[in-house]
């Protein structure tokens, strides 16, 4: 018998050990001691050394050394001093130590019932899950952990809930500005109204509507349109009758008026030279140029500006060039200059058929 179980000690270590992935961590301790051949001793001085205590410590002295002790050794504690032959034997003597705790209190009269010494379990893993919730067993902790885990889901649902109120909030306080504006301007329309309502009612007063052209006699109905209402119609009429132009149709015709003038100016300067210019008369017409180019230049900002207001992209307005304008001049000074030769040939065919 015994060599059969050195024999399959052997074999079921070296299986082990070949497989070690395969071994829960929970069966880890157990299997180690197995193997290991570690034979527990019920030294009760040598568990109080093993656990750095000292005979007559109490019972809350035994369970917090024994719980540092777990955490520095346990296999599964990812310490840099982890020894599972270490660890069983921190166990075995952390289990001396209860009975003899026990065995103690039994002999002393007036203690506490035998119920609080009876072996627990093992408190060594629950450090290592729960994320440190809770005390007791690894039941106990996980019914305090799911409370703990609900209380914080239900957090965090509050903590939702008000920044949405708040973002709503903030939302009703920028419509509720938008309104405000928007009640302020009806509101100055409306004062507006009532003042242009009250200028009118005081110049019927005064009579200064008596001597309006037309006075007691029926609008006339547009008839050309059919499609504008005659409300529409009848304001247009009355601010045409009483001069009312269009900004972009006093500056079309401002800018038409300036381009005839000064067509008209520099063909005249032309008219005042001669021909051929002479040298003098070169630098004069040159300086002429130049001031019509200037003229143009300015003509064309009122282009610009007339193109800004203008309602209709058809009646948009083209730049002018100088030099096809100083073209155009010469052309029209040479039709003047033949214009007149042509009259004085036929004044002195006349004069000498006479």
């Amino acid at each position: 018998p015994q060599w059969l179980c050195v024999m399959l000690t052997n074999t079921m270590g070296r299986g082990f050990m070949g497989r070690g992935a395969m071994i829960p961590r929970k069966l880890k301790p157990f299997l180690c001691r197995m193997l290991s051949g570690y034979k527990p001793k019920n030294d009760v001085q040598g568990s109080y050394k093993i656990l750095d205590l000292e005979e007559g410590c109490s019972l809350d002295d035994v369970r917090n050394s024994y719980r540092n002790l777990a955490k520095k050794y346990h296999p599964d504690s990812s310490s840099g001093m982890a020894d599972s032959k270490a660890f069983i034997r921190v166990e075995e003597a952390y289990r001396v130590v209860l009975s003899d705790l026990a065995a103690k209190q039994k002999s002393e009269p007036g203690e506490e019932e035998e119920d609080q010494f009876k072996s627990k379990s093992l408190q060594h893993r629950h450090y290592l899950s729960f994320e440190g919730v809770g005390i007791g067993t690894p039941s106990q902790r996980e019914k305090q952990y799911m409370q703990f885990r609900v209380d914080r889901a239900t957090e965090q649902v509050l903590e939702y809930r008000q920044q949405r109120l708040e973002s709503r909030c903030a939302g009703s306080d920028l419509s509720r500005a938008q309104d405000v504006r928007q009640s302020k301007k009806v509101k100055i329309t409306q004062a507006v109204e009532r003042l242009v309502e009250d200028l009118i009612q005081e110049s019927m007063a005064k009579g200064d509507f008596d001597n309006l052209r037309g006075k007691g006699k029926p609008l006339q109905k547009f008839s050309d349109s059919p499609h504008i209402d005659p409300m529409t119609h009848n304001l247009n009429r009355i601010l045409i009758d009483n001069g009312y132009q269009p900004e972009w149709i006093l500056l079309q015709k401002e800018i038409r008026e300036t381009i005839e003038r000064l067509r008209k100016s520099i063909v005249a300067s032309r008219s005042k030279l001669g021909e051929p210019m002479t040298l003098p008369e070169q630098k004069q017409w040159g300086r002429i140029c130049e001031q019509f180019a200037e003229d143009i230049r300015k003509l064309n900002k009122r282009v610009d500006n007339f193109n800004l207001v203008v309602p209709i992209l058809s009646r948009q307005m083209v730049h002018f060039s100088t030099d096809k304008e100083i073209l155009r001049a010469r052309k029209n000074y040479q039709a003047a200059v033949e214009k007149v030769s042509d009259s004085d040939t036929k004044e002195n065919e006349g004069e000498q058929g006479k």
